[in-house]
């Protein structure tokens, strides 16, 4: 299987099989596709769209392209808050350690910012000493303490939704729903979480414009 093929393929607006998604999402996890040809397949996904059996295939792929915490030993709800982005987006800072402190499990893996919004990790890491490169081991230990972690992508968690996050945003693809979808949900599985709150912003400051397509 060949990269080139598939960025002609979906140049073309054909439907990708799901065996190709997963070549791209390994390419993207381990490095073995370059950015630049990762970059040209998510512009042509973005002018081409995605099928809804693409979308779900690609969130799949990007879902197992990590591993993926077991938090099997920690009791309770274990329940993430995601948005889908927008300026002044501040909620999980302030939600995730309220719904700890109510007995909450909560893993949040967040992102950088994308496009004109600030991400979470960024805010974070405001916050002289606040490190946000945690190890799997290291994220269930401070569940198991404090019964909220904030972390990002690593090599071992989302690796592919690493690359391809960074990408959307240097590519000028951040608005692409199907990429966004499946960037949310693949992190989501990676955190083995029994409960997820979808905050989907639209408006004039938000990467979705109006009510329509926020739905």
């Amino acid at each position: 299987m060949r990269m080139l093929d598939l960025l002609l393929k979906k140049r073309s607006g054909l439907e990708l099989t799901k065996a190709e998604l997963e070549f791209i999402s390994l390419g993207a996890a381990d490095g073995s596709i370059p950015d630049y040809q990762l970059s040209a397949w998510l512009m042509a996904a973005f002018l081409n769209g995605l099928t809804p059996n693409e979308t779900a295939w690609l969130t799949s792929a990007m879902a197992l392209s990590g591993r993926k915490l077991d938090l099997s030993k920690i009791k309770g709800a274990k329940v993430d808050k995601h948005s889908t982005g927008g300026v002044g987006d501040g909620i999980s800072v302030a939600l995730a350690p309220l719904a700890a402190a109510c007995g909450v499990v909560v893993p949040m893996m967040s992102g950088r910012g994308l496009g004109h919004t600030g991400g979470t990790l960024d805010k974070l890491e405001a916050i002289k000493g606040f490190k946000v490169r945690l190890e799997p081991a290291y994220v269930v230990k401070q569940l198991k303490a404090a019964g909220l972690s904030m972390f990002g992508q690593t090599a071992q968690l989302a690796p592919s939704d690493k690359k391809l996050y960074a990408l959307r945003d240097a590519s000028c693809t951040v608005e692409a729903l199907p990429l966004i979808v499946a960037s949310i949900l693949s992190k989501k599985y990676a955190e083995d979480i029994t409960g997820l709150v979808m905050d989907v912003k639209y408006g004039s400051g938000a990467f979705l414009k109006d009510f329509g397509k926020s739905r």
